[in-house]
């Protein structure tokens, strides 16, 4: 399963949902054909498209779906593997898989299928699979050089080629819509068919609606980053929002009196400024940990009051807002921000002789906290960047 958040299905239980998607979706392609040579290379020769309508369905319907949950927060982009690009690799192995799906009638997937219902041909396409394997893995050293040639990195079409998500979304919408119209033609016309390949049919015109529904949602979900950004770019917005907040005097008595069982410094000031002076028990926070899925686990957990700190108020409540909008509580901003606490509790200076009791008190308490929590910042480390031990899960095909 795809790195969900929460841990819908944890590490343990990946395994058994797997087990099962296998086999439903090797009975959905059985039933759908795939274990049928004649159908799979009807692709080449024209007779039968049912293999692009599939796979091209396959890729709109899992790039809208993956652009929903992460619209949604239910899914952590940044441990999706995207796989490396080589150029000669890929066209290189691009040709030898075309060519190996002409001439064996299967393709690496349908030949499990077909060999699963007892087909002899795809057994031995899955030998001839094997076979290949073992030629690259022995002749590996010398192939090396070629197959690492023209790295290109790990890039997104949508990026490469100037746009948004979303346009380029619509777009192969669209385009799998007119190539499945333009297909048909192509079928009718080998096959000796002369009805039209789009009749205005319930069927067909449903088809339609909703291959246009699918594309017209694309700009529905836009980049979630990208929009929790533009909603506090406006700063009157974001200093008229009622947040929590937290005096710096609340926040030194908290942290004195070792309240870490109820209290969790989020810090979102530069790491050089982290790294030179953090409190006690406070974890280093960056935007994007915002959306993934490990710290959603350190803010989300329960009876936690969690402290947003920053160099500025303004940048704590940007912060704050966007983390209420993914559904994060019990949030609360240091009032005027890490400079202020730095200036009335850390380096305090006392501005002239106190007259009332609430000065006094106020300046023998600050006092004590210049002289306490230096020493709890020595002694209690901070806990450092926010942990992250997934990684993301080479592989894919």
């Amino acid at each position: 399963m795809g790195p969900l958040v929460p841990d819908i299905v944890s590490t343990d239980l990946n395994f058994i949902v797997a087990l099962i998607i296998g086999v439903f979706f090797g009975f959905i392609l059985e039933q759908a054909g795939f274990s049928s040579s004649r159908k799979l290379v009807g692709l080449f020769y024209g007779y039968d498209f049912t293999v692009l309508r599939v796979f091209f369905t396959a890729g709109i319907v899992a790039m809208v779906g993956v652009m929903s949950l992460e619209y949604f927060g239910m899914i952590d982009m940044q441990l999706v593997y995207i796989n490396p690009t080589f150029l000669w690799s890929a066209l290189i192995g691009g040709l030898i898989m075309g060519l190996g799906f002409v001439v064996g009638g299967f393709c690496p997937g349908t030949s499990v299928c077909a060999a699963a219902i007892g087909k002899i041909d795809a057994m031995i396409f899955i030998g001839g699979s094997f076979l290949g394997v073992l030629f690259f893995a022995e002749g590996y050293p010398v192939l090396e050089r070629l197959y690492k040639a023209e790295y290109l990195g790990n890039p997104r079409i949508f990026e490469t080629l100037g746009t948004t998500q979303n346009i380029f979304a619509f777009l192969l919408v669209v385009v799998a819509l007119v190539a499945f119209w333009f297909v048909s033609m192509i079928e009718n016309k080998v096959n000796g068919i002369v009805r039209p390949a789009f009749r205005y049919s319930p069927y067909y015109v449903g088809l339609a609606l909703v291959g246009l529904a699918v594309a017209v949602s694309a700009f529905l979900i836009p980049d979630r980053k990208t929009a929790l950004l533009d909603s506090v770019r406006n700063e009157t917005p974001v200093w008229s929002a009622p947040l929590k907040k937290m005096s710096v005097d609340e926040l030194a008595f908290r942290l004195m009196d070792s309240d870490e069982k109820n209290l969790q410094v989020i810090d979102f000031r530069p790491r050089a400024e982290y790294d030179s002076l953090s409190l006690p028990k406070s974890t280093w926070f960056e935007l994007n940990n915002l959306f993934e899925k490990e710290p959603n686990q350190v803010l989300s957990l329960r009876h936690k009051i969690n402290v947003i700190v920053a160099d500025d108020e303004l940048t704590e409540r940007r912060m704050a807002l966007i983390a209420e909008k993914l559904g994060y509580r019990r949030l609360f901003i240091l009032e005027g921000g890490f400079s202020e606490f730095q200036q009335q509790i850390l380096d305090y200076r006392s501005p002239g002789k106190p007259v009332t009791r609430r000065e006094v008190d106020l300046a023998r308490f600050r006092s004590k906290a210049k002289s306490v929590l230096p020493v709890l910042i020595r002694e209690n480390k901070s806990a450092g960047p926010v942990e992250k031990k997934q990684k993301r899960v080479v592989g894919g095909c």
